[in-house]
């Protein structure tokens, strides 16, 4: 829980206090609506002998007590060490009031204010209770696939307003039955003012439909249709808490490609749900911190390693088609009752549970979508009637040197504020176009919403403007600027400059990337920041994507960047990365690349080959990218892994993958150029070339790059030191997804004695853009004040 000592003893006024009484009003901030707080300050208040009361307000938890003074303070340090435990408390601000003896405790109804500065709490995995109750044939609950409390269940994506009480929820039409009210009102029960309690009598039902939308079966007998389907190896459409899933077995190779097909998602790897922990070991290495995130009440997706192809006596491996040519899995447990239940009914310890969407948009949510949607998908859809409000995919999470780095922050996570350094004007940032999230900032709290996805169709745009709406709405703000990014051709960028009524200032992308690290670790002052990815706009008219930074909050200053390449055909050359391996090779040979290097021209498309080798001399729709991810692509394609992709980075997600251990590496170039440090890694691509004839194994060529260019990164690193004194850098941008460069350049720029800074809350891709827009524009929105 954040907060400091101050925070805990800030009072105001000095009124005359009894010998033995004391009385004082306390607000609370953070989370602590819906998360079982007032029950727990209702039983604080009895064990401690006071009276008073307690109630919700859109700025959080107003409490006042009053009793004898030792039992008042006995009572404020409690409110701190035994708060429960989905609350987050930021601050505790007590206020002493003249003595008046209270006889009772009273859990007032929740009062309106104008000032929302209270936290909603994110959705939350079903807790060992209500699990215990799921299964236990003596209990009211047992079977019930919304079964809830006060300490799990649904919370962010049924949210319409604050405070967080049923009528502003989506369960404001299902009334409580006489059992379930009883527990709503008893302080002393788990459920008292669970906003989504409900049973089998009077709350949200479930229920099987066909693809033509008839009712095959509800209820209990729903669940068991369900998995006769599954058996058969049938895709099932499952409605859960953010969004849709589809599902199928897991180790069923055809049955994981019809997926495929059907979703047109060639490679991109799905999730597994796994039935508990004890399965993910038997087909995952997990290491200790790893269960400890698989088991989280956030249940985010975590990459684990795969083990062999054997995964253990009698155990069918994970079919290669879930995630293929990836050493890793990304695994996540069951986090909704019925996720449980499924799993309690069915035969499998691993079910696919990827997005429910067609390919390029949002994940589903609601039933007609769902029905018109994915009906060339499913061969069956579990439903249910308790709507979702505002959609929200799984998380997804690795380990970067024993720490957990999100590389998909959403559902479980949103929407838990960045707590900045300082409070500061309220502004929206609009992200970028890849990995989408807006961020709204409010004093010193930058909520950045979840995971939208790629802006490149109306429909996404939709649930852009949406997610913009509710967050504006439930936090009761109006910004003063909007941000954007500089290109103008992002639709993230294109609404912001349609709205009138905001001013809008344009960031640097890259820019962002750096300032995002300094709002989320509350850094001060400039840093050295290296930004790589695979492209942002560039105020010089040309892609970047490899820059060398010297950043503070504001401004920020180009140091160095990436040798030049040519991108043959644009945006094609992304999705081929042979074409960037052809330029490459065509400036290492000079223009002769044909006589150079025909061993490797070879291998790739023979008439596309020379189209791109006349646009590459002609300069014709090749423009210049300084992007490192264009870096991997080339070597990627080189090395023969990859040399066309069917989702983003999986050139070089395939070469990270490829890589087998070795300590040798490939050295690059550090040099002046037009007042820029220029780092070259062409160097590196002609040793890597030499070894690749000599019969080196891919793996061996891969480690020895990835070795190289860590190098060649702190080298440069070194230089921008000497030139500016600083010692401290920070590290965003999509290739820090990189594990294996991640943690070669954090170890090496620790041993040079570098201070290094990288992301710990939001991920370093563009989903971090959002929050360095917001930091860039307060800071600016500060200096002309």
């Amino acid at each position: 829980m954040a907060g400091s000592e101050d925070s805990r003893n800030e009072s105001r006024g000095s009124p005359e206090l009894t010998p033995d009484g004391r009385r004082v009003a306390v607000r609370v901030q953070g989370i602590v609506q819906g998360v079982g707080f007032r029950p727990t300050v209702y039983q604080l208040a009895e064990r401690h002998r006071l009276g008073g009361w307690v109630r919700n307000q859109p700025d959080g938890v107003r409490i006042e007590v009053a009793g004898a003074a030792a039992d008042v303070k006995a009572f404020l340090g409690d409110l701190w060490d035994k708060a429960p435990p989905l609350a987050r408390i930021v601050s505790v601000e007590v206020t002493e009031l003249p003595f008046e003896p209270r006889p009772t405790f009273d859990i007032l109804e929740s009062h309106g204010s104008q000032n929302r500065s209270t936290l909603v709490s994110p959705d939350v995995a079903t807790c060992r209770d209500c699990i215990r109750e799921l299964f236990d044939p003596t209990d009211r609950g047992f079977g019930y696939p919304f079964i809830n409390c006060t300490n799990c269940g649904p919370r962010y994506t049924i949210i319409r307003d604050i405070p967080y009480d049923r009528e502003k929820t989506t369960m404001a039409r299902f009334a409580m039955c006489p059992e379930c009210l009883r527990e709503y009102r008893d302080p002393r029960d788990r459920r008292f003012h669970a906003q989504p309690n409900a049973c089998w009598s009077c709350g949200p039902n479930i229920w099987l439909e066909d693809p033509q939308g008839n009712r095959l079966s509800a209820g209990r007998r729903a669940l068991a249709d369900a998995v006769e389907r599954l058996k058969e190896g049938q895709i099932l459409a499952v409605k859960g808490l953010g969004g849709f899933h589809l599902a199928v077995e897991a180790t069923g190779e055809e049955r994981v490609r019809r997926l495929r097909r059907r979703k047109i998602r060639e490679e991109k790897p799905f999730a597994v749900m796994f039935r508990d922990l004890e399965a993910v070991t038997r087909y995952c290495r997990v290491s200790p911190e790893e269960s400890a995130l698989l088991e989280a009440p956030e249940r985010p997706i975590v990459l684990l390693r795969k083990r062999g192809k054997t995964s253990g006596e009698g155990t069918t491996p994970i079919a290669e088609a879930v995630a293929p040519r990836n050493r890793f899995l990304g695994a996540f447990l069951p986090y909704t009752p019925l996720h449980h239940l499924l799993f309690f009914e069915s035969p499998y310890e691993a079910l696919v549970m990827t997005s429910g969407n067609r390919s390029d948009e949002p994940i589903v949510t609601e039933n007609d979508e769902a029905r018109s949607h994915l009906r060339e998908i499913a061969d069956a859809f579990l439903l249910h009637d308790r709507d979702i409000h505002i959609r929200c995919d799984d998380s997804v999470v690795r380990l970067f040197g024993g720490a957990p780095r999100p590389l998909r922050r959403a559902r479980g996570y949103v929407p838990v504020p960045i707590f900045l350094e300082a409070a500061g004007p309220s502004v929206l940032a609009v992200g970028g176009e890849l990995k989408n999230t807006i961020c709204i900032t409010r004093g010193a709290e930058a909520f950045v919403s979840q995971h939208i996805g790629d802006l490149r169709n109306l429909e996404t745009l939709r649930a852009f403007e949406r997610n913009v709406d509710h967050l504006q709405r439930i936090l009761e703000i109006r910004p003063e600027r909007v941000a954007h990014d500089l290109h103008p051709d992002y639709l993230s960028t294109q609404w912001a400059e349609r709205q009138d009524r905001f001013p809008v200032i344009a960031v640097q992308h890259h820019h962002a990337h750096i300032a995002s690290v300094l709002a989320e670790r509350k850094i001060s002052g400039p840093v050295l920041g290296l930004a790589l990815d695979g492209a942002g706009y560039g105020p010089d008219g040309t892609i970047w994507g490899g820059e060398l930074l010297w950043v503070d909050a504001e401004r920020f200053r180009r140091l160095g960047r990436f040798r030049h390449l040519r991108l043959p055909g644009g945006d094609r050359a992304v999705l081929e990365p042979w074409r960037t391996a052809v330029s490459a090779l065509y400036l290492l040979a000079g223009g002769d690349v044909g006589k150079a290097y025909p061993d490797i021209l070879n291998t790739f498309p023979a008439r596309e080959r020379s189209v791109v080798l006349a646009m590459l001399e002609r300069r014709l729709n090749c423009p210049l990218t300084s992007s490192c991810g264009r870096v991997f692509d080339a070597v990627s394609a080189i090395l023969g892994v990859r040399h066309r992709v069917t989702y983003e980075g999986q050139a070089a997600v395939e070469l990270e993958q490829a890589a087998q251990a070795d300590s040798g590496r490939y050295v690059g170039a550090v040099y002046r150029r037009d007042d820029l440090w220029i780092l070259d890694p062409l160097p590196m691509i002609r040793l890597l070339v030499e070894d690749l004839r000599r019969g080196v194994a891919p793996g061996i060529l891969s480690m020895r790059f990835h070795n190289g260019l860590a190098l060649l990164l702190a080298e440069s690193l070194e230089k921008a030191r000497e030139a500016t004194g600083l010692d401290r850098v920070a590290l965003s941008g999509g290739v820090f997804q990189n594990l294996t460069l991640s943690e070669l350049l954090e170890a090496d720029l620790v041993g040079r004695g570098f201070e290094v800074f990288t992301h710990r809350e939001v991920p370093p891709n563009d989903a971090c853009i959002s929050l360095g827009q917001a930091y860039v524009a307060r800071a600016r929105l500060f200096r002309g004040r």
